[in-house]
């Protein structure tokens, strides 16, 4: 269905995919996860015009790039060349700039009733990242999960961090808040941040600490339920329960961003601080700076592929 029309007089559509209990709705603008229900409960944080999207979206839903997260004063250097990358966010660029993917048309490539593949060609010197880009994301719903599969080529050297910012509030979209989620993360290491949220290049140990999620915790039981760091995974992915639903996330990344919606603001977005939480499977944030991080580095004739599963059991 036609979902609205940019002022470009580029059209936005919604794919509607069904399979089983689950429904969901995918916009060709950002590659956004409108809606996700779960047996007639919508578990993400959407918004109900395009121009809201535009103006009011906190990425809801969508595919953030060409680089998600942060990477450090807007700069990083490859094979011995400075780029710069616009600074969004304090002293670091976010989630690829001013006009990131999030703020793209993608082409719809293929869909079936479960499935849609979106492609993004992002050309040389956008937003000032090297080399033209060609992204391809696959939405699949398939024995009660929800499974992304991201494909990255490019014809010159260049780096790419691509993830989905999807909100997820297990009650139901606008349900109260997430503190009460209980949360297990599968990581023995988190990376700590300086204050612009850069991390300081450690992988620090979580035990003893707030991070500590190896065993279920509630999101605000401790730290204020303050969370926007990246955990380095083990095998085990992540979980989270609430609302009589579980949320279990897998993933071939080494790392996810758990962030617990705590931002938000009410004024600004339709949901208040906590309205949703955000498991963001990732390579690490400013690794193009941190040579010690997994390398975010793609070259001609390579193609990087990933997968994220998030599957809901009752």
């Amino acid at each position: 269905m036609i979902f609205g029309t940019l002022p470009s007089g580029e059209t936005v559509e919604q794919v509607d995919l069904s399979s089983g209990r689950l429904r969901a709705g995918v916009l060709t603008y950002g590659a956004i996860v409108r809606s996700l229900e779960v047996s007639g409960r919508d578990v993400v944080l959407g918004l109900d015009t395009l121009e809201d999207y535009q103006t009011r979206s906190r990425y809801f839903g969508a595919v953030v790039g060409r680089y998600g997260n942060r990477i450090a004063g807007g700069a990083f250097t490859l094979d011995g060349v400075e780029y710069h990358v616009p600074v969004n966010n304090g002293t670091a660029s976010l989630h690829g700039g001013v006009e990131g993917f999030d703020k793209k048309v993608w082409a719809v490539e293929e869909r079936t009733g479960q499935s849609v593949t979106l492609r993004l060609t992002s050309p040389d010197g956008d937003q000032g990242y090297p080399g033209t880009l060609t992204a391809r994301v696959t939405y699949t719903l398939e024995d009660d999960a929800l499974r992304i599969d991201y494909a990255m080529e490019t014809d010159a050297p260049t780096v790419v961090n691509l993830t989905n910012h999807s909100y997820f509030n297990l009650k139901g979209e606008g349900e109260g808040d997430v503190r009460d989620h209980v949360v297990t993360l599968d990581a023995e290491h988190y990376l700590p941040v300086d204050e612009h949220k850069i991390p300081t290049g450690e992988l620090a140990p979580v035990k003893g600490t707030p991070f500590d999620f190896t065993e279920p915790h509630a999101v605000g039981e401790r730290y204020d339920g303050q969370y926007d760091h990246c955990f380095v995974l083990n095998e085990g992915g992540a979980t989270v329960t609430a609302g009589g639903l579980t949320m279990e996330v897998t993933t071939t990344e080494p790392g996810v961003q758990f962030y617990s919606g705590s931002m938000l603001d009410g004024g600004a977005t339709p949901y208040g601080p906590f309205g949703g939480l955000c498991l963001e499977t990732q390579h690490f944030p400013d690794s193009p700076n941190q040579p010690s991080f997994p390398s975010t580095v793609l070259r001609p004739g390579e193609r990087r592929t990933s997968t994220t599963t998030y599957r809901f059991t009752s």
